[in-house]
């Protein structure tokens, strides 16, 4: 697989590799080719250097058995960043990374599947980096992501759609929808707006007053 960066902008998106079920290798090179940064969590490293990719940064607590010289000798140059706090899941301590190196957005891949509690945490925990990154989760079915309080975006006609809030959340209003909300509220776990669809070919709206509102677009 190739591990070429065409693109060193910082104001790309950077690559995430958690350790959930893998992607396909067509979309992580696809993710791989334009991301000017590749992160992967600790726990995922020997299934990163398997596939023969160049990872800039290693992060994570090292709670498990890691060579980390031989890491440091076969990716060299990588820059190893150790975050023992265990409060912290590891993708978190990515998101901050990335902050603190002043990325404005990040690719996630593989965190999703495998463990169902990883699963959930890593879906949840984006919202809470609402003003300081924007993270698009990705596999080979879904693309997830903390909408912002107004969202316009062109679609297909029958392309699926589900809005998930996060919690509670108010005053949502929707057009371009094959069933529209006005002014409506959704609570996980009561009422989610899964399985919608883009009504026509053309831009789909979204807006809402309060709380942290998910779009997963999904395929089948």
């Amino acid at each position: 697989m190739s591990s070429h960066h065409i693109i060193r902008d910082e104001q790309e998106p950077a690559l995430i590799i958690a350790n959930g079920e893998a992607c396909s290798q067509e979309l992580l090179g696809q993710l791989l080719e334009w991301s000017p940064l590749i992160v992967v969590l600790d726990s995922a490293i020997h299934r990163v250097l398997e596939l023969g990719i160049k990872v800039d940064v290693l992060l994570g607590d090292f709670d498990r058995e890691l060579d980390i010289d031989a890491i440091r000798s076969a990716q060299y140059p990588i820059e190893i960043v150790h975050t023992p706090d265990q409060e912290k899941h590891d993708l978190e301590k990515a998101f901050e990374y990335l902050i603190a190196r002043g990325f404005p957005a990040a690719n996630v891949v593989w965190a999703t599947g495998r463990r169902a509690d990883h699963t959930m945490t890593n879906i949840t925990n984006i919202v809470r980096f609402r003003d300081q990154l924007k993270i698009v989760m990705i596999d080979d079915y879904s693309k997830i992501y903390l909408l912002p309080y107004q969202f316009e975006k062109w679609y297909t006609k029958g392309t699926p759609i589900s809005l998930i809030p996060i919690g509670e959340v108010h005053g949502i209003q929707t057009s371009g929808l094959k069933y529209n909300l006005f002014d409506e509220a959704l609570t996980l776990g009561y009422r989610t707006g899964s399985s919608n669809e883009a009504d026509q070919d053309g831009f789909v709206k979204v807006s809402y007053a309060k709380g942290d509102l998910l779009m997963m677009e999904c395929t089948d």
